[in-house]
């Protein structure tokens, strides 16, 4: 027996030739169906039970792993796209900042005249836009060259690119922020340096100049004056041969400065009303190695002997002895002068004036300003003289008063 028959008499064992009988409406009617109709109908059946229980496995086991898959491939098509879309962002970046660059050279290059300031700014600017270009570049390769380059899905490329720029930035200021501090602290130490030298120099000065108003405090003192009257109306006074007025010294914000920075600013604007008081104030020794012959106040007049005042010092001299300003001033009078024969007058500021009388000649002209150790004339022996010298007064808003201490107050080496 073939292995078909043998197959085919257990299908007729399953399935045999049935024959159905249907009554309807009074009819008899008769249905037969063949081993062979029922088999193929069994196995028909079979089949769609093994696809739905197939597809129920497949659909309950296998769906989470397709699901996997299908996401993952729609993340690699957003990575895709996200890495094309940096690229182009990194790239637009890159050729903006490239034109930059070029701008930048061609006004270093093709300006005539820039100023340290603006070619300053131009060089930190360049510095800038090299760096950026520099990190875009290393940027570009990682997405050329870097297969595992993994853009930030979660961001936009250009907030991603402006971020990673400004962290670029944030690091090289950082750097620059500790170069300056270095500077800083280099520049405190010299400006300590600096403080501790002037404050120095200054005291130094003052101490001397205070030392050179003391040997005429006396005298002004009789004439209703003292230092500091003096020293503000010295720092006031503009002159040709003086210059501007001194100006006091006005900080921005003076409470937030270290109170060292007042005290120098005290002691320098003291030394400069100091020193602007001593050139202007006429102390000093108006011929080369004075002789006084004959003093200050109460004595014979030499004509006829008879009590009088002498209004000014007299100092020995031949016909011809230079004269010296002892001091700077503007000459007001300049010409013969009544009992005092040719004179010169000076007025030196401040209400201080000075005299020369009995010239033999004068060697300057009303108008003219004079510097200490000026030759002013010669001495000599016109006007109401019985001897060649010089009759010297200084005087104080008009009225002569004793010049012995502002002669001694200075020893003017000519």
């Amino acid at each position: 027996m073939s292995p078909l028959r043998g197959i085919w008499r257990v299908v007729t064992i399953i399935w045999p030739t049935r024959t159905e009988t249907y009554v309807s409406s009074g009819d008899i009617s008769y249905s037969h169906q063949s081993t062979l109709v029922r088999f193929l109908k069994a196995v028909f059946k079979g089949s769609l039970l093994i696809w739905a229980l197939w597809s129920t496995y497949v659909y309950v086991y296998h769906r989470p792993i397709l699901q996997q898959r299908t996401d993952e491939l729609r993340a690699a098509r957003r990575q895709i796209a996200q890495q094309f879309s940096d690229l182009s962002e990194f790239h637009r970046r890159f050729v903006a900042l490239h034109k930059q660059m070029n701008a930048i050279d061609d006004q270093i290059l093709n300006t005539k005249k820039v100023n340290a300031t603006v070619a300053e700014e131009l060089m930190n600017r360049r510095l800038t836009i090299w760096a950026q270009m520099d990190f875009l570049q290393g940027k570009l390769d990682e997405i050329y060259k870097d297969g595992g380059y993994s853009p930030e899905i979660s961001r936009l490329s250009e907030m991603l690119v402006s971020k990673q720029l400004t962290d670029e930035e944030n690091r090289q200021l950082k750097r620059r922020n500790a170069d300056l501090e270095s500077s800083m602290i280099a520049i405190s130490d010299a400006n300590n340096q600096l403080l501790a030298r002037i404050d120095q120099l200054a005291s130094r000065e003052i101490d001397g100049l205070e030392a050179y108003m003391r040997k005429i405090g006396g005298s002004l003192t009789s004439l209703g004056l003292n230092q500091n009257v003096l020293m503000g109306r010295a720092k006031g006074v503009e002159t040709a041969g003086l210059g501007g007025r001194i100006s006091p010294i006005n900080f921005v914000n003076p409470d937030r400065l270290s109170p060292k920075y007042k005290e120098i600013a005290s002691k320098i604007e003291l030394w400069q009303g100091l020193d602007r008081m001593r050139t202007m104030l006429p102390v000093g020794n108006p011929v080369r190695n004075p002789y006084i012959t004959s003093k200050f106040g109460d004595r014979a007049d030499p004509f006829h002997g008879a009590p009088s005042i002498h209004r000014g010092v007299d100092f020995a001299g031949a016909i011809g002895t230079p004269l010296y300003a002892v001091s700077h001033g503007r000459v007001i009078q300049a010409g013969d002068r009544f009992g005092y024969g040719k004179a010169v007058e000076i007025d030196h500021g401040l209400g201080f004036t000075t005299l020369y009388a009995h010239l033999s000649e004068i060697r300057v002209r009303v108008g003219d300003y004079v510097e200490t150790k000026s030759v002013i004339g010669l001495a000599g022996n016109s006007g109401r003289s019985t001897a060649p010298h010089l009759h010297y007064e200084i005087r104080y808003r008009g009225a002569p008063f004793n010049p012995y201490t502002f002669i001694q107050g200075r020893w003017i080496d000519y």
